[in-house]
């Protein structure tokens, strides 16, 4: 085996997925609700091995793909946000921010383990979901990875696993 790194950039048009959120600035300001087609990219570094690869990047591709259908067309909530209040009543959501109440469809609804629906925070939603799947990145001896994520041109929000 090699210990030549190499990075691997995978930037696929399929890697995206279209959700309605609100940004929120504080516990008394947010965005009003809108939607993105956010695009998803990920930087893989890894040895080349004596194949002249460094893993098989259809595996990368394929997590990618499936995380993104999975967010795909939904209204995107953030429950660990400190200035919400989430209900879920029979089918709906009841939403609560600084006195407004919004009420969402659970169905048409995905409440993420994040604080906030920013690039930054979806960047390591996909990247921990990405690296807690299973031993994939161990066994391949991958040295990073960076998921970046982009809701319009030139604006990317990342964020980086690296070995122990």
């Amino acid at each position: 085996m090699s210990h030549r790194l190499t990075t691997i950039n995978i930037c696929k048009e399929a890697l995206k997925f279209s959700g309605a959120h609100f940004t929120i600035f504080s516990a008394t300001d947010r965005e009003r609700l809108h939607g993105h087609n956010f695009r998803v990219r990920a930087e893989v570094t890894a040895p080349v091995d004596d194949n002249g690869m460094c893993f098989n990047y259809q595996e990368i591709k394929t997590r990618l793909r499936t995380i993104c259908n999975a967010l795909d067309e939904y209204m995107l909530l953030p429950g660990k946000s400190p200035h919400l209040k989430i209900e879920h009543i029979d089918k709906q959501y009841h939403v609560h921010f600084n006195n407004e109440l919004m009420v969402f469809i659970a169905d048409d609804t995905r409440i993420l383990d994040i604080r906030n629906t920013t690039v930054e925070e979806f960047s390591y939603y996909i990247l921990d979901q990405m690296v807690s799947a299973d031993t994939f990145f161990i066994e391949n001896d991958v040295a990073n990875i960076t998921i970046g994520v982009s809701s319009g041109d030139g604006q990317w929000g990342s964020s980086t696993w690296v070995a122990s």
